[in-house]
């Protein structure tokens, strides 16, 4: 290949620097507590490439030096002042001193050669690295199988992918007791509740796997490194086998439900759809029913029709005689009115006439002329009677009644009437007309007269004056009860 061939080739398939340094960032749980053992401690990495790593370990507090067989890597390592040379693995490795170095890395390299030179380049490292010093090999995964089966050989360098089994395998076989591998660069959604699918189980394992290897130590060495060792890292591809498959008994089981429910909604459904269909028979039927009741009831609508004519004829003239009864209440609520106007005129006319008899009564002039009044009236009284003949009957009627009773008191006396009866005896024709007064005396007297003593019987028998007043009064009175 050409100088800049694979340098190309890596920055368009490989992925940029910044990124690389981001995955490879991975390890730290691995090189912190080798730092914090050896600190400024020599690291030798086998194929540095374009010098991530050594970029990444040099801010880091450690002292790197990179070998690669490839130029154009090397001078993107010179052109950032990295420490790296021309050379191959094991001519790199088997130039270093026993126990001389913290760490020994290889970074996609072990797929490049072949297998022997694998066991003989992990051997090489064993004997190089200070105690507890750590081997880290990092290399294609083909347990995905996308890229077992196809981006593994997009690199023409590569020879054939190695299992992560077997690559473990050889470490421990080369005296490693403490190694482990890392599966790395997996999606990180597939590390969350979400669903997967078969594309998952396909590309979704870890693309890349490392295997790491420490040289045995004492145990208050080997103590730092015990938790990233115990650590689990990515995900393999049983892992992403068993939840598609939990998932997908799961999708099954969710399907059966459904199809057990829109079954069961089907037969519900087919059910509904008798019913309905029963329904409509009966609607239809209830249609059929409405026409004929419909045909049945036109007659009878006509005639309604007509009906409501004269009904609104009717209602027309109810209206206006309705209209007209209104106008006539109104008037005769006016009449009403004024009648009680009038009435209360009246009443007030006659409360000022009461007032005017009562005053009069009242006054001095009234009862100053009342003896006059008596005399004058009793003298007209005797005038008209001795003009008109009455004069005797009127003056026997009116000595009837002390006659009567003095007669009556003789006879309740024996000794009195006795001596009455012998004398009226001398006197037949006395004795014959007494006894006809008594006897008309036994009669009821005639009712008295309605007239005050103070006033004739008869207005004839008053004078001009009193006639007058008796008017007025007799006026006043009627005006008060009507």
């Amino acid at each position: 290949m050409s100088d800049n061939f694979y340098r190309a080739f890596e920055d368009r398939y490989r992925g940029a620097r910044p990124l690389i340094k981001s995955r490879l960032m991975a390890y730290q749980p691995f090189f912190a507590p080798l730092a914090a053992l050896y600190p400024g401690a020599a690291v030798l990495d086998l194929g540095c490439g374009r010098g991530e790593w050594l970029e990444l370990l040099t801010e880091h507090g450690f002292a790197p030096h990179g070998v690669d067989l490839d130029e154009g890597m090397l001078a993107a390592c010179r052109e950032r002042g990295l420490h790296a040379e021309l050379t191959d693995a094991l001519s790199a490795l088997r130039a270093q001193g026993d126990a001389s170095v913290a760490m020994v890395s290889a970074f996609h390299l072990v797929e490049h050669i072949p297998f022997d030179q694998v066991q003989l380049m992990i051997a090489e490292a064993l004997r190089v690295l200070l105690p507890g010093g750590l081997l880290i090999m990092e290399t294609p995964n083909p347990e995905n199988l996308v890229v077992g089966a196809s981006s593994f050989y997009m690199d023409p360098s590569h020879l054939k992918p190695i299992p992560s089994p077997l690559l473990e395998f050889v470490t421990g076989f080369a005296g490693f007791p403490r190694h482990k591998v890392l599966r790395l660069q997996e999606a990180a959604q597939l590390h969350t509740d979400a669903p997967i699918g078969l594309i998952n189980v396909l590309d979704g394992v870890s693309p890349d796997y490392a295997v790491v290897g420490q040289k045995d130590a004492p145990p208050e060495a080997l103590a730092a490194f015990a938790a990233p060792f115990a650590t689990k890292f990515g995900i393999g591809l049983s892992d992403l086998a068993l939840r598609f498959e939990e998932q997908d008994n799961q999708r099954r089981t969710e399907l059966h439900t459904g199809i057990a429910r829109v079954e069961h909604a089907l037969q519900a459904g087919l059910v509904s759809l008798d019913e309905a269909h029963r329904g409509v028979a009966r609607v239809a039927d209830g249609v059929e029913n409405n026409r004929r009741r419909l045909d049945l009831a036109d007659p009878i609508l006509q005639r309604v029709g007509a009906n409501a004519d004269r009904l609104a004829e009717l209602q027309g003239q109810m209206v206006q005689q309705v209209q007209l009864a209104l106008q006539a209440q109104i008037q005769v609520q006016g009449q009403l009115d004024a009648l009680g106007h009038r009435i209360g005129m009246a009443e007030a006319r006659a409360q000022q006439a009461d007032a005017h008899v009562a005053a009069l009564l009242d006054s001095t002039s009234w009862r100053v002329t009342a003896p006059l009044r008596m005399v004058t009236g009793t003298t007209y009284r005797l005038r008209s009677a001795a003009r008109e003949g009455r004069l005797a009957s009127g003056v026997k009627r009116r000595l009837a009644g002390p006659l009567v009773t003095f007669m009556r008191a003789m006879l309740r006396r024996p000794r009195v009437k006795r001596v009455a009866l012998t004398v009226l005896r001398r006197f037949p024709g006395l004795h014959a007309r007494l006894y006809g007064i008594l006897r008309r005396g036994n009669a009821p007297p005639p009712p008295p007269p309605a007239a005050s003593p103070t006033h004739s019987a008869s207005a004839a028998d008053l004078s001009p004056r009193e006639q007058r007043m008796y008017h007025e009064l007799k006026q006043a009175m009627e005006a008060r009860n009507k």
